[in-house]
């Protein structure tokens, strides 16, 4: 009978009328008996989603990067509009080079750069604040009684006596800490924004705004002043122009791939198609993403790389089959068929495996994990068709060059000659682990190591762990600028606000402004809080300027009339119109995760035990606060985005592989990977948040590539009779020299990230790095050995 018919993938058939074109299954028929078509589509489509790249934009939103659907974050949307100015904001440090505020080429300046800010389109202009503002205000205690006026007045001229008259009234004002330093040293533009522009334009383009705000630096600073900028905006600003060096690092990574798959296979035809093939499925993915409405964002943009990384996985797979076929004396475009035979299921399940994994992070109610879910997924839904169709259909035309198969065969011939002597030593040292001694040596050190990373994982943090924004350098612009607003001002760039809930015109009651100066005191014994601010400290110093300035009456007063006094001249931000919304500022020292924790459980344990069904204590809205809504979902999802991945995989294996014990020595080695990364994140101080969150379920979606290749062969081998060791040592020589190909090539190329700019980047460019090379050696380390103590020949 004809090897061929049978569809026996390891015959040998040379000539293509020895083949049957009707043998396969059905989807290989099609695919194969009509190449033409599938070629002239892929190109097609690769043409149209290339011309639609033009419209892929780089921006970030940000209602995306919090997570809506939390109670805090809920609160603070619910009165959003009634705290205009807390949100999204910019503040501009103004720094005197002369070393003080209070002089003319100083004011002029910060003049110029405040009506310069000001007709920015995407500032929400009437909660703008600055010394040159109308809302900032000075009040004093005069012979006649209460005074007060702008900080700068409307008769101000420039001469030595205007001056002087600016420097008397932000001393009056109470902004000193606030908008101005302590040392009279610089003073604050605070910079609300609104997500759209007011010119009519759309939503905030951040990357825009960053520069022009940079423009701004490089225009204004020499002229007296330096200026340092902090804010959200300006961290999405800074991470986009940084981001744009991504591509120079997907270059780099294209080329150490490309150098390794020719330095395997000395053959430029077959590099050259896998290495395109991957680089089409990144096209097709760009492509798509402005088509279905969807854009990249600093967090999205690591994915076209992923599926790049993933691409180059499976590509090398079926080159290597069908090399190895080639190399035997097969017809290019039966050897293609026959390995697109062997490796489809394993190749499917694979990067459904990934898919699965991605889509998992669709948990995270956070819409920029969930649009990264969304377009990683797509990214593997293409590569089915460019790596896994397309790239066999191409071989299928080309084959290997002559020189690439009789290498191919010479290997082969040299392992198969003599299995006892004449072993590759690196194949040899892998297959000891199927024998019982070195088998139990893997598994107890796997188990030590699994027990000590678990419990160093403990300690892992949920949030920053760094002042500033960790997403950036130490060292970067904007964390120097960060350490310099935190270091002269009380009210630093990480602010927590408590909303406080009353009836109406309940605001200004005389019980509910001593709540609020309860909390204020809670708030204040935490080492994490700077200072704070509220309606009941500024009616306690207004009590002092009542009575002659007397400290003895600093206290709230008791008299309605005078609270009401009180509140008709103070500052908006602390009070809605309705008088039915209180706000407790918290300027914190910094965002780390247990600053923040400290925070929120201060404000939940004084809501429990004060609050009631008139005056409600709500948490939270200031960048702080957000982060720290933030930093809650995170930690509800981290665990159950693993236990949802894991459950996936597993799903997916069984079905594969049909037996339990296979599953376990494919999925335990993953664990053990999963466990160690976090321990490496303790080790490296590295938290849990939106931009670190996904690296785990990534790693697990890429990993479990390895042991399914692995484990299929290995299975099939052992369903044929042979033993463990024959079987797995066919796996090694098959499919296994590939997964040691990609799991390094691809360590390295990803660790290159460690030089990025972006320490974000960075982060995932180590962790990714080791999942990559951890998962590689669970595959040829840890399953075989678990295979020794679970596979047996009917199990398999």
């Amino acid at each position: 009978m004809n090897p061929s018919h049978t569809g026996a993938a390891d015959a040998v058939v040379m000539r293509l009328e020895d083949f049957d074109r009707e043998s396969g299954s059905r989807i290989e028929r099609l695919l194969f008996n009509h190449r033409l078509v599938v070629v002239a589509l892929c190109a097609l489509a690769t043409l149209v989603l290339a011309w639609q790249i033009g419209g892929l934009r780089l921006n970030a939103a940000f209602e995306k990067m919090i997570p809506t659907q939390h109670a805090y974050i809920a609160n603070f949307l619910d009165n959003r509009a009634q705290l205009a100015g807390v949100g999204n904001t910019l503040r501009i440090a103004v720094e005197s080079t002369d070393g003080s505020i209070f002089t003319l080429e100083y004011l002029d300046t910060l003049r110029k750069l405040t009506d310069e800010l000001f007709l920015f389109p995407e500032v929400d202009r009437p909660f703008m604040k600055s010394l040159w503002t109308p809302a900032v205000r000075w009040t004093g205690v005069t012979e006649d009684g209460l005074d007060g006026g702008p900080v700068i007045p409307d008769d101000y001229d420039g001469s030595a006596e205007s001056v002087q008259q600016v420097r008397l009234n932000v001393e009056r004002s109470g902004e000193i800490g606030q908008l101005v330093a302590g040392s009279f040293a610089s003073s604050i533009i605070l910079v609300p924004l609104q997500e759209a522009r007011a010119d009519g334009t759309g939503r905030i383009d951040y990357g825009d705004l960053g520069q022009r705000l940079e423009e701004l630096r490089q225009r204004y600073d020499g002229q007296h002043v330096r200026i340092h900028i902090t804010g959200f905006a300006k961290v999405v600003g800074d991470l986009i122009d940084g981001l744009r060096q991504v591509a120079l690092f997907f270059l780099l990574a294209i080329g150490i791939c490309t150098a390794v798959l020719y330095w395997y296979t000395r053959c430029v035809r077959s590099t050259v198609l896998v290495v395109a093939c991957s680089v089409v499925a990144v096209v097709w993915l760009l492509g798509l993403l402005p088509t279905l409405g969807y854009e990249l964002d600093p967090y999205s943009v690591l994915v076209p790389f992923l599926v790049f990384a993933i691409g180059m996985s499976h590509g090398a797979q079926k080159m290597n089959g069908i090399m190895q076929d080639i190399g035997r004396g097969t017809h290019k475009l039966v050897a293609a068929r026959f390995t697109f035979r062997r490796l489809i299921l394993a190749g499917v399940t694979a990067l459904l495996a990934d898919a699965v994994g991605f889509a998992v992070l669709m948990v995270i109610r956070i819409q920029v994990i969930q649009d990264l879910a969304v377009t990683a997924s797509i990214g593997v839904a293409v590569l089915i068709f460019t790596n896994l169709v397309l790239l066999p259909i191409l071989l299928s035309y080309t084959g290997v060059s002559p020189e690439a198969a009789r290498r191919s065969l010479k290997a082969e011939l040299m392992e198969a000659a003599d299995s006892a002597h004449r072993k590759h030593p690196f194949w040899a040292f892998l297959d000891l682990f199927t024998q019982r001694k070195w088998a139990g040596i893997a598994v107890a050190v796997a188990a030590v190591m699994g027990v000590a990373g678990l419990v160093l994982s403990f300690q892992l943090k949920i949030g920053d762990t760094d002042p500033g924004a960790p997403e950036l350098r130490a060292d970067s612009r904007y964390n120097r600028d960060n350490s310099y607003i935190v270091a002269n001002y009380a009210a630093g760039s990480d602010v927590y606000i408590v909303m406080v809930k009353t009836p109406q015109y309940g605001c200004a009651a005389y019980d509910t402004l001593m709540g609020v100066d309860a909390l204020e005191l809670a708030l204040q014994q935490l080492p994490g809080v700077e200072s704070t601010k509220s309606l009941a400290g500024l009616a306690k110093v207004s009590a002092v300027g009542m009575n002659e300035g007397s400290l003895k009456w600093y206290e709230v007063p008791r008299s309605q009339g005078v609270l009401n006094a009180i509140i008709t001249r103070a500052p908006r931000e602390m009070f809605n119109q309705n008088c039915d919304l209180l706000t407790v500022y918290a300027y914190l020292k910094d965002h780390k995760a247990d600053t923040l924790a400290s925070v929120v459980d201060a404000v939940e344990a004084f809501a429990a035990q004060y609050g009631n069904g008139e005056v409600r204590y709500l948490n939270a809205a200031g960048n702080a606060g957000i982060e720290a809504a933030t930093n809650i979902v995170v930690r509800q999802a981290n665990r159950e985005m693993l236990l949802l991945v894991y459950a996936a995989v597993t799903v997916l294996a069984f079905i594969t592989f049909r037996s339990w014990r296979a599953v376990l020595c494919a999925v335990l080695p993953l664990a053990l990977t999963s466990v160690l990364c976090e321990a490496l994140m303790v080790w490296l101080n590295i938290g849990v948040k939106v931009a670190t969150l996904p690296v785990i379920a990534l790693g697990v979606g890429i990993g479990v590539d390895y042991a399914l290749y692995v484990m299929t062969v290995t299975l099939a081998r052992m369903r044929d009779g042979m033993s463990l060791s024959e079987a797995y040592y066919k796996a090694l020589t098959f499919t296994g020299k590939v997964v040691v190909l990609t799991g390094v090539t691809l360590g390295i190329a990803v660790a290159t990230w460690a030089f990025s700019p972006i320490k974000f980047q960075a982060d995932m460019g180590i962790l990714l790095a080791f999942m990559f090379i951890w998962n590689m050696l669970g595959a040829l380390i840890l399953l075989p050995a678990l295979g020794h103590f679970l596979l047996r020949p009917k199990a398999a």
